[in-house]
């Protein structure tokens, strides 16, 4: 199964391809949407190294991948439902890992939590995924509150790897979750 067009209410999700760079370049290169994320790349960083990982990340499971999101008309910022663990490793079966990334200027307006709501109803619904988790620095309070708002529960605490970011960086992470099980729980309540 291709990587699906999505859509929510306000968000428009497109599979990522290497007509997003520019977007990605954009997104990478804000210190406060990096925060967390081990600073910010340079174009060149995005180009050679973190897009085409990211289309590669992307063909590891069928279905599963990086979506650009577009609120009218506009890049907004990117959704992840990828394979959980590193690219080298065979994929989880039944499983995907969360993630989003939005411009500065889309913040605070429920934005990634919508998004995310679709990509965890197409998780479930459409490719029969059983688990779906996040993971996140534990000081960004602003991506833990989008993975409660869409019903992922607190998992564990723990430390990131070291090898993803700058010597000196807060590794102290936490991991949510969620089960088929659960949603279907949480959509029937």
């Amino acid at each position: 199964m291709p990587q699906a067009i999505l859509r929510s209410e306000r968000v428009h999700l497109i599979p990522l391809s290497d007509e997003h760079i520019d977007h990605q370049v954009e997104l990478d290169a804000d210190p406060e949407v990096m925060r967390y994320l081990g600073g910010v790349r340079t174009r060149e960083q995005v180009v050679d190294t973190a897009h085409r990982a990211a289309l590669t990340d992307a063909r590891r499971a069928e279905g599963l991948g990086y979506w650009a999101g577009f609120v009218d008309g506009d890049f907004a910022g990117y959704w992840i439902l990828r394979p959980p663990g590193d690219t080298d490793e065979e994929p989880p079966e039944g499983q995907a890992e969360l993630g989003y990334r939005l411009l500065r200027r889309y913040w605070r307006q429920g934005l990634g939590s919508e998004a995310s709501a679709e990509l965890i109803r197409h998780g479930f619904e459409d490719l029969g995924l059983e688990r779906i988790c996040a993971m996140t620095s534990a000081a960004n309070t602003a991506s833990r509150a989008t993975m409660a708002a869409v019903g992922l529960r607190h998992v564990r605490d723990f430390d990131a790897d070291a090898s993803w970011f700058p010597p000196g960086t807060d590794l102290s992470s936490v991991e949510y979750a969620i089960t088929r099980q659960q949603w279907s729980q949480d959509r029937a309540a």
